[in-house]
């Protein structure tokens, strides 16, 4: 018999196609294969800075471990970025530029799920890739973790219309003229100031209630079968039990997207893995 040797694209094609198929079907027992995981609301632990230098460092590995399948994976960030860019400047966008990015610390929880599953299954086997980060399509929790992303995907969505207004009612309603035009208003005139302050407190806000939420609760979905209603009380229950220790981490995931977003969003393709792959070790230092 013949033997056939398929492409890249072919093999990436076929294992996508085995990954897609049964979505959501896995039973628990085989998802889940360490242990029957509890249904009940878990223990929180008290974490500190050494906690999350050390779930970076185990993000770092992860990341080490599985680089060009997570790069890969990751790619897509930049190019997003990219469209985002043009769309912006070619269809009288540019007001909502920033917003749009700086946005991306809204739906970021999203885009770390599959590094979250990559993780979770290196726990159970040191030979994994990229295609295992769709591994989550399979989870029972899958109805939980989509109703989770629809949630913060409204939050982004409230967020840009916040933010359109907020620029109506300082430098608009017109759109801008030019890229030389908007940058001068914008730094330049007493609105643009307004709308600059105004821009990063209400972002903040924004920041704040997403982290709130997000910070360890597409992880505990992976984990073990809870409902979105546990998962966000879990959440707000660890920043409630390690406020400094949160504001931090915030801080950290602040940081590292604005770095990250330079030059073009190519950073992302480090970055974005790093903390997809930490967030999934600080749930398990502060999630008993």
């Amino acid at each position: 018999m013949a033997s056939h040797i398929q492409s890249p694209f072919e093999w990436g094609w076929n294992r996508s196609r085995v990954s897609v198929a049964g979505i959501g079907t896995s039973p628990p027992e085989e998802y889940w294969k360490q242990a029957r995981p509890a249904t009940s609301a878990p223990e929180i632990r008290r974490i500190g800075l050494a906690d999350l230098q050390q779930a970076l460092a185990r993000g770092v590995e992860d990341f080490a471990a599985n680089r060009s399948d997570v790069i890969f994976l990751c790619v897509l960030y930049p190019i997003i970025g990219l469209v985002l860019g043009r769309l912006a400047f070619g269809y009288g966008m540019l007001p909502l530029l920033f917003p749009l990015a700086a946005g991306f610390t809204l739906i970021g929880p999203i885009a770390g799920i599959g590094l979250n599953e990559m993780s979770r299954r290196r726990e159970q086997s040191d030979h994994i890739s990229w295609i295992d980060a769709f591994g989550v399509i399979h989870s029972p929790s899958l109805v939980a973790i989509v109703q989770l992303c629809a949630l913060l995907l409204a939050i982004f969505a409230l967020w840009l219309v916040v933010a359109d207004g907020l620029y109506n009612v300082t430098l608009g309603p017109e759109p801008p003229v030019s890229l030389s035009a908007f940058a001068h208003d914008v730094v330049a005139t007493d609105a643009g100031w307004t709308m600059i302050g105004a821009g990063i407190g209400i972002g903040f806000l924004f920041a704040v209630a997403v982290l709130a939420i997000s910070v360890v609760s597409f992880p505990l979905l992976l984990d073990r079968p809870v409902s979105v209603a546990t998962a966000l009380r879990t959440s707000l229950g660890v920043v409630r039990a390690n406020p400094g220790t949160i504001a931090v981490w915030g801080v950290v995931i602040a940081i590292s997207l604005v770095i990250g977003s330079l030059p073009f969003f190519l950073g992302l393709t480090v970055v974005l893995p790093v903390l997809g792959h930490a967030t999934w070790h600080l749930y398990r230092k502060v999630v008993a």
